[in-house]
């Protein structure tokens, strides 16, 4: 089992794991001055410098972050490259990106239009390729007693702008639950997960109530929700998996017979199949084209895809469909740039296979 350790302390630059290959010796090089008269040419000693290992600089979603900490870790086994990865989250991630100072973002919705605009004015190309799926799990406090399920438009009662500093107690969701305090933890807003549900439940991403704890690391709404009986957050369904001794999931009802009636938990199955809506959705990395030249880069998404399936599972993400691996592999193989989003950010509801049928 991958444990998801993403501290706050280090979510700014995290080693997933250091080189046990030893760095290879280069070959002597040309001194331009000539290195005749140096005290080692003297002596009959050999000038030679040691090379530094190979970087490949990841930053981005911690949603993403357990399924390239895993690829990173295996890939390193066989490598000596070295990877490492940043948590700054899906928009602090594209910042980097899209000013060259990484090669890979990590991404848990889509690239927008000012970040491809970004990306272009820097001149850095890039390919999109989806990873896995992933639901967002609604959870509460285990000594929560009162509620058994939340339908999409009390998420919305809750979460959007208009609630800030009105609706702060429980009975304000439904009269018939107790006179508590609400209290709410979710990511930042550099965070694709808080944009994906911000569109899916207020209808336009990047748009919330702003009284909240907010967190880039999820392991920080994980200790909230769970210390607070009152409170109530939304993270990738992978944390509370991992946490779910200290959480209560919470089934959805988006009101659609046709995705299922009643509330909905999200599972392996609910999300693959799209009946846990409208919160399920795929995750991504984003490479740039510049850098899949190096092939450490270009080796290790090869690598990322091909073993994606048993990586994802053991990350406790929801894998793709082989063929839609098959397909992310041919556009890193043909270095396909672009997004399948046309710079329209989130889209509720989509799947893999239906995305890469536009090509």
């Amino acid at each position: 089992m991958i444990s998801l350790r993403c501290s706050a302390a280090l979510s700014l630059a995290l080693l997933c794991g250091c080189s046990k290959n030893p760095a290879a010796k280069a070959p002597e090089a040309e001194d331009p001055k000539g290195t005749e008269n140096t005290p080692a040419a003297k002596s009959g000693e050999t000038v030679a410098a040691e090379a530094a290992p190979a970087v490949i600089r990841i930053d981005g979603s911690s949603t993403v972050y357990p399924i390239t900490e895993a690829a990173a870790e295996e890939f390193q086994k066989q490598s000596p490259a070295k990877v490492t990865i940043g948590v700054s989250g899906t928009g602090g991630g594209f910042k980097k990106f899209c000013a060259g100072e990484i090669a890979i973002a990590g991404a848990s919705r889509p690239i927008k239009s000012s970040e491809e605009q970004a990306c272009a004015a820097n001149k850095v190309e890039f390919v999109e390729l989806p990873v896995a799926y992933d639901g967002l799990a609604v959870v509460v406090n285990p000594k929560n007693t009162w509620v058994k399920s939340l339908t999409v438009e009390e998420l919305k009662k809750i979460w959007e702008p208009g609630a800030q500093q009105k609706v702060t107690s429980w009975n304000q969701v439904r009269t018939s639950w107790p006179n508590k305090p609400l209290h709410l933890f979710g990511p930042g807003v550099d965070s694709g997960t808080y944009d994906y549900f911000t569109k899916a439940i207020v209808g336009e991403e990047h748009k919330s109530r702003g009284d909240y704890t907010s967190s880039e690391d999820d392991n920080v709404l994980v200790q909230g929700v769970s210390r607070d009986e009152g409170g109530l957050g939304f993270f990738g369904l992978a944390y509370f998996e991992e946490n779910s001794d200290k959480l209560k999931l919470v089934p959805v009802d988006d009101g659609e017979a046709k995705n299922g009636e009643g509330p909905i938990s999200p599972t392996s199955d609910t999300v693959r199949n799209g009946t846990y809506q409208p919160l399920s959705r795929p995750i991504f990395v984003y490479v740039a084209k510049s850098a899949l030249a190096r092939p450490e880069v270009s080796g290790f998404l090869d690598f990322y895809l091909s073993k994606a399936p048993s990586l994802v599972k053991e990350a406790r993400y929801i894998p793709l469909p082989e063929k839609a691996y098959e397909l992310a592999l041919k556009r890193l193989k043909a270095g396909t740039s672009g997004s399948l989003f046309a710079g329209k950010g989130s889209e509720v509801g989509v799947t893999v296979e239906a995305l890469l049928a536009r090509e």
